[in-house]
């Protein structure tokens, strides 16, 4: 479904599946897209932009690629497409090349719009101005949604290490099958059951026999609040991690807690701080964020489910508790993440660290990000990405960018989200070179788009026939 819908930012995306969670509780697909139907595949639908920079710096030089496709409903490119399409640049940036396009000097243009025929594709060349922001490129065209991306622009500075204490990453010795499904809660508060071989079950149990052997979780500060994830009723909050890690353990699982250091969702468009928090100096935000993360670690090992992998941070390339830790202030970026990591092995000096960048196929910009953590020295045990093909390039890409990572940098290297290109994904993830490969964790696939149970909530052929493939040829126990 949410492939034919318009081109939405990543946080949009996720709450659009709450919608899907209340499809399976009895609405159609129809009613969900308020009547808007797809188009039929092979039929030109969508324009999509995928970046390979996200990030760039304000030095009127440094360049950004960007692929622009005309997509179908499925999410497969029209080569035979032949549309004229206007690009348009919010922000200070210009294009210096469009490829595969004809001439670029005869492309009608203004200072920030650019008319192109495009035929399936293209590839557009952006230059950075000197302006610290954002940039913000679309492509639209008639009768096609409207594709788009956000470009932080960034002055680096001179990095000041967050300690001067040598640390060696802590190896993971299993092999990582996991997934996401922080969802459950709710969907069993409107009474969704789940099913495997129409044998009614609790869909952890049912993953664990199905090859999965972690579960990750995602965790806001006050999603109660009125401008939070779930007002009033706080799903994902420390209550609700709590319960759920517990059953995770009684199924003889392991788990990853995902931080995100926000009352809503925290990823590349918005890092929006607790409202707890906001009006603290730096300071104050820096020990408000240890003594949280000290609260929730020791709260879970209390009742004996510490987590065995923590994420300080989600999708933090652009930064994390804006705008005190946003990207252009990577020295208070790097003293914030040092809170967490600190406080996370201040209370279980086993449990692995992971930094989560949402950049599986952008190679340049997972490279600035990591390089600017290792000049500030923060300490950190595996490297996460997250792979989604329309943000985050070709499994060529993703395949060459954790091949570079693991040769450049001492941690392991691991896919943290995806959900599409199972099998592919899988097995590039399990072979990253230099033996540093983890495995991966796909996202909510209790209720997304390519999920492991049906709209029944019985388990599909992804769940009986897929994953335990997966599992067995990399040896996932």
């Amino acid at each position: 479904m949410l492939k034919s819908m318009q081109t939405i930012t990543r946080h949009q995306l996720k709450s659009c599946l709450l919608i899907v969670v209340l499809i399976l509780s009895g609405l159609t697909a129809a009613n969900a897209q308020r009547g808007r139907k797809p188009k039929p595949p092979g039929v030109p639908n969508e324009l999509q932009v995928t970046p390979y920079k996200t990030t760039m710096i304000a030095n009127g030089k440094d360049e950004a690629l960007i692929s622009i496709k005309i997509i179908d409903s499925k999410g497969d490119t029209v080569p035979t497409a032949n549309i004229p399409v206007t690009l348009h640049i919010i922000g200070d940036a210009r294009i210096t090349n469009i490829m595969d396009a004809g001439d670029f000097s005869a492309i009608p243009h203004t200072d920030t719009t650019w008319q192109v025929n495009i035929k399936g594709s293209c590839r557009v060349m952006l230059q950075a101005g000197r302006t610290l922001g954002k940039i913000k490129f679309e492509a639209k065209a008639d009768s096609l949604w409207t594709g788009s991306t956000e470009i932080h622009t960034v002055q680096p500075g001179i990095a000041h290490v967050v300690t001067h204490d040598k640390y060696v990453p802590e190896k993971v010795t299993d092999k990582i099958l996991g997934a996401d499904i922080s969802f459950l809660p709710q969907m069993e508060s409107r009474g969704i059951k789940f099913s495997d071989n129409g044998v009614p079950g609790d869909p952890i149990e049912i993953m664990k026999a199905h090859g999965f052997n972690y579960i990750r979780l995602r965790i806001f500060n006050e999603p109660a609040n009125p401008k939070g994830y779930s007002p009033k009723q706080g799903f994902c909050d420390l209550a609700h991690t709590m319960a759920m890690a517990k059953r995770i353990k009684a199924a003889g699982m392991k788990f990853l807690l995902d931080f995100h250091y926000s009352d809503y969702w925290a990823d590349p468009q918005q890092q929006n701080k607790p409202a707890a928090w906001v009006g603290e100096d730096f300071t104050a935000l820096k020990k408000s964020l240890y003594d949280y993360t000290v609260n929730v670690m020791q709260q879970l090992k209390a009742q004996g489910t510490a987590p065995d992998m923590v994420q300080v941070g989600n999708e933090i390339n652009h930064g994390m508790v804006w705008p005190d830790g946003a990207i252009n202030n990577l020295d208070s970026l790097a003293q914030l993440i040092y809170q967490g990591v600190k406080a996370v092995k201040t209370v279980s000096p086993t449990t692995t660290v992971m930094l989560h960048i949402a950049l599986g196929g952008q190679n340049a910009e997972a490279r600035f990000f990591l390089d600017n953590m290792k000049k500030r020295n923060v300490p950190f045990d595996v490297i996460g990405l997250s792979y989604y093909p329309k943000w985050h390039g070709t499994p060529a890409d993703l395949k060459n960018n954790m091949a570079d990572l693991a040769k450049r940098y001492p941690q392991q290297v691991m896919v943290a989200e995806y959900s599409e290109l199972k099998r592919q994904v899988n097995d590039i993830a399990f072979n990253v070179p230099n033996g540093k490969a983890v495995g991966s964790f796909i996202w909510e696939p209790l209720n997304s788009w390519e999920g492991i149970f049906d709209r029944s909530g019985n388990a599909n052929d992804y769940m009986n026939v897929v994953y335990p493939e997966i599992a067995k040829k990399y040896g996932v126990k």
